[in-house]
């Protein structure tokens, strides 16, 4: 048990936020009031930038094709596949979150720990992450716009939530690589602990979610189910309609399992900011979506990765 602790505290961490959030929901407004999530959010994506290999990165980016089509996917293809299929299927309030997380990038950190972990392509990884990033700033607020306009009456500021996105996102990993030279060492030996700082922001985001949203919890019953459901069909479609992108538009198979892992993933801190920002007050349990997504991307993300690994290992030159 300790040693399956020890390897799945994330997991655990995940898990144990959301039951103590809905067990202690008080302990979740001394957390807001300081607004420490967001100062939280902010460290993160500092963090982020520091750690980022920019000249490993820039040297894929001769390389347009692989970029530009996970950009498209992730960014356009994934909300309007995510929302489209969610809104006859699920209540107005989860389909709202599934917009919410679907228009949010990719994650910062697991994505490319799982792309290294399948032997994939961590360059490319990590410029899908940093490319996701600075261009959902201005994606989210257009695309939640439009597909909330469509089937929602839900009036978003616009530009409000694209500078405190600019603010919170773009700001901090901008300033991580203007001062990852000065600091370079120090990242890397911290490498751990900043690792171990981003999982634990993310963990304190379940918390304060699940705090936020206990009365609608309660009230959801069997659309809870549902959502998990869906969740779990939403990723796996993503993936495998990621994977036949990477070998349409023909890469080579390290790039091929980056692609594949990364562009799937969504990130839960960008969608916190949404929601908590411009959705909490009229749709509290629109977060659980976002919630059962971190979940699901990381257990079935951690068994695709672990598949890949094996198959180079059995197939080193024939793994397509």
């Amino acid at each position: 048990m300790i040693s399956f602790i020890q390897k799945q505290w994330f997991l655990v961490g995940l898990g144990a936020a959301a039951l103590l959030g809905y067990l202690k929901p008080e302990w979740g407004v001394v957390l807001k009031e300081f607004d420490l999530f967001r100062v939280g959010i902010f460290l993160s994506f500092l963090a982020t930038g520091l750690s980022l290999e920019t000249q490993a990165v820039f040297r894929q980016i001769t390389a347009v094709k692989a970029p530009l089509a996970a950009l498209l996917s992730s960014l356009v293809l994934y909300p309007l596949f995510a929302y489209a299929a969610a809104r006859p299927l699920l209540p107005d309030e989860m389909a709202i979150g599934i917009a919410i997380i679907a228009t949010a990038p990719v994650t910062v950190s697991s994505g490319t720990i799982l792309t290294a972990v399948a032997r994939g392509n961590v360059p490319l990884s990590l410029l899908i992450c940093i490319f996701s990033n600075i261009l959902a700033i201005f994606t989210i607020p257009i695309l939640l716009d439009l597909l909330l306009g469509v089937g929602h009456r839900v009036e978003l500021p616009v530009l409000r939530m694209l500078g405190s996105l600019a603010v919170t996102v773009l700001l901090p990993l901008i300033l991580g690589q203007l001062l990852r030279p000065l600091l370079k060492l120090v990242v890397r030996r911290w490498n751990r602990q900043i690792a171990v700082f981003q999982s634990s922001i993310i963990i304190l985001i379940i918390f304060n979610a699940v705090s936020s949203s206990t009365g609608s919890l309660g009230e959801m019953g069997a659309a809870l189910p549902g959502v998990f459901l869906f969740t779990i069909g939403l990723h796996l479609a993503m993936l495998v309609i990621n994977n036949r992108i990477a070998r349409l538009i023909g890469l080579d198979r390290s790039s091929i399992i980056a692609f594949t892992i990364h562009t799937s993933q969504k990130t839960m801190a960008v969608s916190y900011l949404v929601w908590a920002g411009y959705f909490a007050t009229d749709y509290p349990a629109a977060f659980v979506p976002a919630i059962v997504c971190q979940l699901t991307q990381m257990t079935i993300g951690t068994m695709v990765a672990d598949y890949f690994r094996k198959r180079n290992q059995l197939h080193p030159s024939t793994m397509r």
